[in-house]
């Protein structure tokens, strides 16, 4: 059954539906029956009707919804359930729809919309003041109906908003305690007194609006009056002072606080505005006063009694929360339950251009902000094209940041992916210049400073790649420069962006110099080395041409003292005195001479990457500083960004790399015994977020810059081989300061290391190993060219002893017949032991072949250990006895083994082995077996040697004597036959004992 509320509530829709509709053609069709306006308030006019006629449509719509619903409830009572009308389930749709109404007929109101709009008609809505006077009831139309417009297209809506509320609560009492729809009539009539609060609060603040308007006069009016203002408070009503600025008169609207001064006025924008309520003597004696923030201003405001300070607070604060949320359709004074007392977020998001800071003057931003200032991420634009897009702290650009730089006339920019701390690039950065360079490095005061890269593009005129140390954005200490135009790479000191102290220049010829340099120009004598191994010694110009006196010497011997001098169609003179004298030529004055030893300590090179890591170290390892201090990766693009949207920096997760220093830090005390540790160091160092892998990166970049392609020549290999040393050394200290710190974090103290030497024998036992194959391709490359000369004689004799079979070059070695292996030969029907060739002492061949498999120098020294047992194994299975080996045995075994064995540039790999295996092994067994290795060398070498063997001359004792003094020299201070009893006692065991002497 339906109850006569029910009924009630049908006839209340019908009737406004009916009126709705006579209110649309009497008022809404003539409103908008104009012609388009011309000027801007009458479009702003004809925009805000429409509006307003496009919701009361929407208002019509809703309410013939509500209407059906009802009427299909009447009708079917028994089926159609109570729950079903409309406006008891979306009772929300209809306060939304009132809502925004009456937001843009208010609106209509402050900007007197309805009185410019009827102006131009005034005699039409004189004609229909009779008609318009059946919708009101309150007010009385003296003179023409346009001044009913605003009753009409209010009263109405008003009236039918209080019957809602009347009628839910009827029917609410109607359907008793019991019916489950008796909720809904309550909360849906509810929610329409809330819809009468807010509509009533509208109406005021509109009516306040305009008369504010009214009362400012035109011209601030004009400035001021826009559509969605409203009046919140005047200071002419409640009385407040302000305070250093002076103002007659303070507004506040629902979006912009405004200080009134005379003719003139300010205007600050509520979502900038934070309020301190905290009283602070100092800035304001009055105790009812608070405290004002803006972006570029800050002051008080005194008001003259607890009252009045509690009114403004409370008032501004809530006016500043729907400022920021954006729901300006709430009325300020509407108290719902979870708004009450609200405080706006101290950190908000919003956008800004400045009017008078100096640095930030017309400069956008765009982003977040924490009591007034730019804080956290966001984007800052200049009006002449700069643009810094990153992280703000307090105001300045402060953490990661990519700034773009307009550079020229043309639409190119300079772009800087970089750290900034406190307004100023601090740390890694990246910089895509507008000429196509590219700087990689550490910056700080937005300059260039300590270790870095610039290359040019390669389309450019003089193409060139620095890497080295910057200070204050110039070369400046260690660095090398690759001038691609002229093909040549200087290798030396810097200062002020000229080439100044001791330099290096390696030419793509092959030819290399040492000179002092003098802001880019050579002084003094220096040191030329020709590709055909002369040496001159004196004065020359920078294309090599010998000047002054000077002296050359010749790879025979021969030496040329004289005078050189130069002439513009005058060729080349010289006067001098040629000694042809023979005089035993020393290999390290002239195609082994060595450059750059005393000019560049190894402690003095690259100090810019190594100081990075320590003051990361010193500063404990901060996590938010991590990417500043290590750097980060990113992908250069090819070509220069030309525009403003292309700004990006696709760059390792900052957050993930941060978070990555509290576990690296925890792990590293776990791994204290050798074995792990070495293991963690191997996956640390091969790690691109790991410290340690970041500084092995830096330094494999540095090496190869400096002696890869036109760098690899020979005079460099001591260079580089200080390098590679010194840096393990270097990476352990990291290490251990990195260790320091991740103890000191557990509240530990880091152990004092009994060696107090700067020697670190653990950088040569942990580090050096590990690392080694990072600068190996560059280091082999020195050792091949420095050894050439001996591994082509090397060659040879490979070649012409492999011209011998089995038996034939064991003959000829002088090996003893009974130990011949000649058990592992497997003959044919038609084959014999002379002729049998690469079949003895295969498996002591396979094993020393293996040493070119691994960069490691104690693994390879292993290999050779295993190459000896091998051999010692062989001759025991002949003789089916255990059998030691005396030196007289083992050094030609040894000899024929190497030569099948074929190792291409084995002079390089025994002389890398001998300078970068570990102090430790020098004078054990390492050590006698790589000189026995050593002698096997030198020995094929010999030419005299091999012209004997082809002869076929058996006795060989002679002439490897010399070879086995050698030997038995190798460990030093060693008694031979003592030293060689020490090796076989060693030998079965797994980790071979160091015998010192």
């Amino acid at each position: 059954m339906c109850t006569p509320e029910e009924t009630s509530l049908l006839q209340v829709e019908e009737t406004f539906l009916a009126l709705l509709g006579r209110i649309n053609t009497l008022v809404f069709q003539p409103l908008l029956l104009v012609e388009e306006p011309s000027n801007v308030k009458d479009q702003e006019c004809l925009r805000l009707l429409l509006q307003l006629s496009e919701q009361y449509q929407h208002l019509w719509d809703l309410t013939q919804v509500s209407l059906r619903t009802l009427r299909q409830r009447l009708d079917s009572p028994a089926t159609v359930g109570l729950h079903t009308l409309h406006l008891l389930r979306s009772p929300d749709l209809f306060l939304d729809a009132y809502r925004r109404y009456f937001v843009i007929y208010t609106s209509c109101v402050a900007m007197q919309t309805f009185q410019k709009a009827t102006r131009k008609k005034s005699e039409f809505w004189r004609s229909q003041r009779k008609a318009l006077k059946q919708f009101l009831t309150s007010v009385i139309l003296e003179t023409s109906g346009a001044a009913g417009l605003p009753h009409i297209l209010c009263q109405p809506l008003t009236d039918h908003v209080q019957q809602y509320v009347l009628t839910l609560l009827r029917l609410a009492d109607a359907i008793g305690e019991h019916h489950s729809a008796r909720e809904l009539a309550i909360q849906a009539a509810d929610r329409f007194v809330t819809l009468q609060s807010f509509i009533r609060q509208a109406l005021d603040e509109a009516s306040a609006t305009q008369a504010l308007w009214e009362t400012l006069g035109n011209r601030l009016g004009d400035a001021l009056c826009t559509a969605d203002r409203r009046l919140l408070l005047d200071s002419q009503d409640i009385p407040v002072v302000t305070g250093p600025v002076r103002a007659d008169r303070v507004l506040l609207f629902n979006d912009v606080l405004v200080l009134l001064q005379g003719h003139s006025f300010q205007t600050f924008d509520l979502k900038l505005v934070w309020v301190d309520a905290r009283h602070d003597k100092k800035q304001m004696p009055n105790r009812y006063g608070f405290h004002v923030i803006t972006p570029e201003e800050e002051f008080s405001l005194s008001a003259k009694d607890a009252q009045d300070k509690t009114c403004w607070l409370s008032t501004v604060s809530q006016a500043t929360c729907q400022a920021l949320s954006g729901k300006r359709d709430i009325p300020v004074l509407e108290q719902d339950q979870n708004q009450e007392g609200a405080q706006p977020p101290a950190s908000r998001y919003c956008l800004y251009t400045f009017r008078t800071e100096d640095r930030l003057r017309l400069a956008t931003y765009d982003g977040n902000w924490f009591w007034g200032k730019p804080h956290g991420k966001g984007t800052l634009k200049w009006p002449d094209g700069r643009n810094h897009v990153g992280d703000f702290h307090q105001g300045l650009e402060h953490g990661f940041g990519i700034r773009l730089v307009p550079r020229g006339a043309e639409d190119k920019y300079d772009c800087y992916k970089c750290h900034w701390r406190e307004g100023q690039m601090q740390g890694y950065g990246i910089c895509e210049y507008a000429n196509e360079s590219v700087y990689k490095g550490y910056f700080r005061d937005n300059m260039r400073q300590g270790f870095g890269v610039l290359e040019s593009s390669p389309q450019a005129p003089q193409p060139f790649k620095f890497m080295g140390h910057w200070d204050r954005d110039k070369k400046n200490g260690y660095g090398v420069l690759e001038d691609k135009d002229r093909g040549e790479r200087y290798i030396g000191m810097w200062q002020a962006d000229h080439r100044h102290g001791q330099g290096i220049v390696v030419t793509q010829s092959g030819i290399c110099y040492q000179r002092t340099f003098h802001a880019d120009k050579m002084v003094g004598p220096g040191i030329l080395l020709l590709e055909d191994d002369s040496l001159y010694e004196g004065s020359f110009t920078r294309d090599l041409a010998y000047t002054g006196k000077g002296k050359i010497t010749f790879p025979n011997g021969y030496f040329l003292k004289a005078s050189f001098s130069t002439g513009v169609g005058k060729g080349f003179h010289t006067q001098g005195v040629l000694e042809t004298t023979a005089h035993p030529l020393d290999p390290m004055h002239t195609c082994k001479r060595q450059l750059g030893l005393e000019a560049f300590p190894v402690e003095s090179r690259w100090q810019g990457i190594y100081q990075q890591f320590r003051e990361f170290v010193h500063c404990n390892c901060p996590e938010d500083a991590q990417e500043a201090f290590l750097g980060f990766h990113v992908q250069t693009a090819k070509e220069l960004r030309k525009s403003q949207e292309y700004l990006f920096c696709d760059r390792s997760n900052p957050d993930e790399v941060s978070a990555k220093i509290k576990d690296i830090l925890a792990e590293l005390p776990t791994h204290q015994d050798p074995e792990s540790l070495q293991l963690y160091l191997q996956k640390a160092l091969k790690s691109s977020v790991h410290p340690l892998g970041k500084l092995m990166k830096l330094l494999t970049l540095a090496f190869q810059a400096t002696y890869s392609g036109i760098g690899a020549n020979k005079h460099l290999l001591v260079l580089a081989q200080e390098e590679v040393k010194h840096h393990a050394q270097e990476v352990w200290a990291f290490y251990q300061g990195l260790l320091r710190v991740a103890l000191e974090r557990q509240g530990q103290i880091q152990e004092e290391s009994e060696d107090t030497s700067n020697s670190h024998p653990e950088a040569y036992r942990l580090v050096l190993p590990i690392i080694l194959s990072c600068f190996y391709p560059e280091l082999f490359m020195l050792y091949m060219l420095y050894h050439e000369k001996e591994d082509n004689l090397y060659s040879q004799g490979i070649a012409d002893l492999s011209l011998f079979p089995d038996t034939k070059l064991l003959e000829c070695l002088d090996v003893q017949k009974h130990l011949w292996p000649l058990k592992d030969l497997t003959l044919t029907t038609n084959q014999r032991y002379s002729l049998v060739r690469d079949k003895c002492f295969l498996s002591a061949t396979e094993c020393l072949q293996k040493i070119i498999t691994t960069v490691d120098p104690r693994e390879k020294l292993e290999m050779l250990e295993k190459t000896y047992v091998e051999i010692e194994n062989t001759v025991s299975r002949v003789l089916e006895r255990e059998h030691k080996l005396p030196m007289d045995d083992l050094l030609p075994l040894l000899i024929y083994v190497v030569s099948r064995a074929r190792i291409q540039h084995l002079g390089a790999e025994i002389h890398l082995i001998r300078d970068m295996m570990d102090p430790i092994h020098r004078g054990g067994l390492y050590d006698f077996l790589l000189t026995a290795l050593e002698s096997c060398y030198e020995h094929i070498q010999k030419e005299d040697m091999r012209l004997h063997r082809l002869a076929g001359v058996h006795n060989q004792k002679a002439l490897w004597s010399q070879a086995r003094e050698r030997c038995k020299a190798g460990p030093e201070k060693q008694n031979s036959r003592a030293f060689h009893c020490a090796v076989h006692d060693a030998v079965p065991q797994e980790d071979p004992a160091i015998i010192q002497g």
